[in-house]
């Protein structure tokens, strides 16, 4: 663990080989995480079991057809559980709980909660145990509150993509979002949920007033920054070590209906980082900074002109990519129809501070739905190609502002090679936000 000094800021280095996006990890047991990943098998059962086949649920117990859930992301660990509970309501969830607590040393079942499977590691996965698939269920239908300070009440098996939708009708919006939206609200509330707007309000754990958990005895708490607030800290964040999401209440804002989306390069790791810290620390900045790493693209330019128009075309078709690493810089300014005219000179403001590359300056404007449901688009593409379901190695790593230099030139000058694939992003966050 790195710790930061107040108001410091700190680049995050999000390193993916393939493609990978946001974790969506919720486990009550993490003794599996060591084990040498296997194929799936199917696990013999034991007469350990025989007792959760006799109990009740609103929902049901499947002991048959469990393959999918030894499986996740990730798609390098291959876990089979011997039963898979498909819950009805939070009581399905704090019977087996508490049922599985009470059997103690007489048995060695793990439990973990499965939202939509996003995990890398088989985080998501129950060696033998008992895998609770989230997205089953359902406390009740999306509740908003409009006043002064409005939120949502909302299940911790739903998706963000879905919260989206539903928030719009109401003029309102989530203020936190991870880079993919299809992942549930427990399984990035377990994580952190960080993506380009963590900067401005912080990851998504910090949006949060109050959730619902089932702890590792079965309880039913309810927590928040003023009640049982131990519990609260303790599962934002915890990775489903300090008992399972069942509900949270989001805060929300009022939202845009439009983005002015920009991307431009620079070939110099210092200045691109230079002008990221700029931007998270002015008042009035961008609403989304993140970044990313370029390996010797060939025509990376021309790719970008089917969703981007270039500010300077002659310039930009004289720009030659190949055999360098370069740093593109990404950002987004949320604005409404009635300030269409004057928001392209606050953008011109906030770009002229900047000292990316002139020639590779890109600008889309697209609505706000399309901006943030925008890595799905890249979903179905690879889902078309069959490279979705393929392994995805991932690594997360939180570097100090004092050793930046010092790992881009590593990392970035000696270790990324030509054959490197996947993303690789890097962004800015401010630990005072956190």
């Amino acid at each position: 663990m790195i710790n930061f000094k107040q108001n410091t800021i700190a680049l995050r280095i999000l390193t993916v080989f393939l493609v990978s996006f946001t974790i969506d990890i919720k486990n009550l047991c993490s003794n599996h995480l060591s084990v040498t990943p296997t194929n799936s098998s199917r696990v013999s059962f034991s007469t350990t079991h025989s007792p959760l086949a006799e109990m009740g649920f609103d929902g049901h117990l499947s002991f048959e057809n469990t393959e999918h859930t030894a499986k996740d992301f990730g798609g390098r660990y291959h876990f089979m559980p011997s039963a898979v509970l498909y819950p009805k309501s939070v009581s399905d969830i704090s019977s087996i709980i508490k049922h599985i607590f009470e059997m103690g040393e007489t048995t060695e079942l793990t439990v973990a909660a499965r939202g939509h499977g996003h995990s890398l590691e088989g985080q998501a996965q129950a060696h033998g145990g008992v895998v609770i698939n989230m997205e089953s269920l359902r406390v009740s239908e999306m509740s908003f509150h409009t006043g002064k300070l409005p939120y949502v009440d909302v299940s911790a098996g739903e998706l963000w993509i879905n919260i989206l939708h539903e928030s719009l009708k109401h003029g309102l919006a989530p203020k936190s979002w991870t880079d993919y939206l299809h992942l549930t609200v427990g399984g990035t509330l377990s994580n952190a949920g960080i993506s380009g707007q963590a900067f401005q309000h912080g990851p998504q754990i910090d949006n949060v007033y109050q959730l619902q958990v089932v702890t590792g005895t079965g309880e039913v708490v309810t927590c928040s920054e003023e009640q049982n607030s131990d519990l609260f800290h303790a599962v934002l964040g915890g990775l489903g070590q300090f008992g399972i999401i069942t509900q949270a209440r989001i805060a929300l804002e009022q939202a845009p209906k439009k983005v002015k989306w920009i991307r431009a390069l620079y070939s110099d790791f210092t200045t691109f980082s230079q002008d990221q810290e700029r931007l998270i620390s002015s008042e009035n900045s961008f609403n989304y900074i993140e970044g990313f790493v370029i390996i010797n693209r060939t025509g990376l330019l021309n790719n970008w002109r089917s969703s981007f128009s270039s500010k300077d075309p002659v310039q930009t078709n004289q720009f030659i990519s190949e055999g360098r690493v370069l740093f593109c810089l990404e950002v987004a300014k949320y604005f409404n129809v009635e300030d269409s005219g004057h928001i392209d000179k606050v953008i011109d403001t906030l770009l002229s501070d900047l000292n990316y590359i002139q020639s590779t300056l890109f600008l889309s404007e697209v609505s706000y739905v399309d901006f943030l449901d925008r890595i799905h688009v890249s979903e179905l593409k690879l889902r078309e190609k069959g490279l979705w379901e393929v392994p995805h190695p991932w690594l997360n790593l939180l570097i100090p502002r004092s050793s930046i230099h010092q790992f881009a030139q590593e990392v970035f000058g000696n270790i990324l090679k030509d054959t490197s694939n996947g993303p690789v992003l890097i962004y800015p966050v401010n630990k005072s936000r956190y």
